[in-house]
């Protein structure tokens, strides 16, 4: 399922916007300020954003702008009760993608949606790597030199934020929250069980990077020799 990211403090219109989007087999994850949109992209590959421009925390626009800034390209459509022309100009400056004026039909923000997932392959692949690593998350394939393996929808979502944050310990709600969304419960362990058999597509594939836990921390990439 494509998840999209959808950056709304109205609780009730975001419900509503959840909904419809469910109902359309797209995921969706919800947060209501710009610091927490850009948390949650940091460690999610997201395949679109739906964006309030009013944010209690500021103009969203200017969380568009440091996206863009920081080469984050995924694309976005603007929501807005601002409907005059150069409103839509500065929105579309700024590297929106789309733009819709409040009040809005649901079928249409559903059929923007997803307009904006099936834009080409190139807008929406994220190519990671470090050490001998190489993760292709368009293909969900893992290479190590010349091998390469698949990964799970689940697993390329922990691979991309452990590669994304290789030098720092990555806590296990962010690595539960990138796999499954914000909005799913998780069984306590499912990540355990997505963790284990990343380590065994490591090893078969020949890489010296291993998953380590980092005891009351969290998880880490580091270089190491196979177990014994």
């Amino acid at each position: 399922m494509s998840r999209i990211l959808l950056i709304e403090d109205h609780d009730r219109l975001a419900r509503l916007i959840r909904k419809g989007l469910l109902a359309a087999s797209i995921g969706v994850d919800v947060v209501g300020r710009a610091d927490s949109a850009w948390a949650a992209i940091r460690q999610m590959p997201y395949q679109a954003l739906i964006l309030d421009r009013g944010l209690p925390d500021g103009d969203g626009l200017a969380l568009l702008q440091r996206l863009r800034s920081a080469g984050i390209r995924v694309p976005c459509l603007v929501l807005t009760a601002r409907d005059a022309l150069h409103d839509r100009v500065e929105g579309l400056e700024a590297g929106a993608d789309d733009y819709l004026p409040k009040p809005f039909a649901m079928d249409e923000l559903v059929a923007r949606a997803r307009a904006l997932l099936r834009r080409p392959v190139e807008f929406r692949t994220l190519d990671l790597s470090h050490g001998d690593l190489t993760l292709h998350s368009g293909a969900s394939i893992l290479h190590c030199g010349d091998e390469k393996i698949t990964l799970a929808p689940a697993e390329v979502q922990i691979m991309v934020l452990l590669l994304r944050k290789h030098e720092e310990v990555v806590r296990r709600s962010a690595l539960e929250a990138a796999a499954w969304g914000l909005s799913e419960a998780v069984t306590p362990s499912a990540l355990d069980v997505a963790l284990h058999r990343i380590r065994r597509k490591l090893l078969a594939i020949g890489s010296r990077q291993r998953i380590i836990n980092e005891r009351g921390l969290g998880y880490a990439l580091r270089e190491g020799d196979p177990p014994q």
